[in-house]
């Protein structure tokens, strides 16, 4: 006997069923990164180009504060300068952007995402080296045509500190970000920025600070970064202790601490 019409239908086993959809952690991955490059847009080069002209501005305008330049000075400075562009784009730009997506509220938006929340930090972590480290080469491109400087590259130890200053830089700038209001963010980033480039031993010795700001530096990471990247850019003539490596993986490991934290909690 046949159904009267616009009876009810028992659901079947396959309808009460629905098959989640499984979408790779790498597909994941490629997707946020794509989304982040878009959320950049168009500035994305100017940032890059910025950053290259901020490496080579470095390395030129430093070079006309020291009155005929030796060239002992000439390689301390051209070693240092990619330290302070990682770190500048690491410890300002990021948590700046950062700031900014708070402030939007893209953060959050992102943040109630069906994604695993570290994610965010390692996409995040992946944008900031590829804005920074092609001012690296930069900058050591002008620093060779400026100064004539002897590099001897440890191509290994070079790839290596690069990465590990970035993401320590990175962790502890996305760390602040995402401890403090935006506003606060930005005023401390732009509080890092002068005592990077003003305050640390990256373009000058450190025994020309006085001794208490050795013995801070000897605790932060910015002296300890400096030592690695010089280290693999003129291996010939400065080299690095293991306490350096140490020091970075322990700030990096606090600074991933407390944004994965941050990223997790619940609010």
């Amino acid at each position: 006997m046949s159904e009267p019409i616009g009876s009810p239908v028992a659901p079947t086993a396959q309808s009460r069923t629905v098959a989640p959809v499984q979408v790779s952690l790498w597909t994941t991955f490629r997707t946020m990164l794509r989304w982040s490059l878009a959320s950049i847009g168009s500035l994305l080069p100017l940032i890059v180009i910025i950053q290259a002209a901020l490496a080579a501005g470095i390395i030129i305008g430093f070079g006309f504060l020291i009155p005929d330049i030796d060239p002992a000075s000439a390689l301390f400075l051209s070693s240092g300068a990619p330290t302070v562009l990682l770190l500048t784009v690491g410890l300002v730009i990021a948590p700046q952007g950062v700031s900014r997506a708070k402030t939007t509220g893209a953060f959050d938006y992102q943040r109630a995402l069906p994604v695993a929340r570290p994610l965010l930090l390692v996409v995040d972590l992946v944008v900031w080296a590829l804005v920074a480290l092609p001012g690296v080469a930069v900058g050591l491109l002008v620093a060779w045509l400026r100064y004539d400087v002897a590099l001897s590259f440890d191509w290994p130890l070079l790839t290596i500190a690069s990465l590990l200053v970035t993401t320590m830089a990175t962790a502890v700038g996305y760390a602040i970000a995402v401890s403090c209001q935006p506003m606060l963010a930005q005023l401390i980033s732009q509080v890092l920025v002068f005592f990077v480039l003003l305050f640390s031993p990256i373009t000058f010795p450190a025994t020309q600070l006085p001794d208490w700001f050795r013995t801070l530096h000897d605790l932060l990471p910015i002296q300890a970064s400096a030592h690695l990247m010089r280290a693999g850019v003129a291996a010939d003539v400065f080299t690095f202790e293991v306490r350096d490596l140490l020091l970075l993986a322990l700030w990096t490991a606090a600074g991933l601490l407390v944004t994965t934290r941050a990223l997790v909690r619940r609010r």
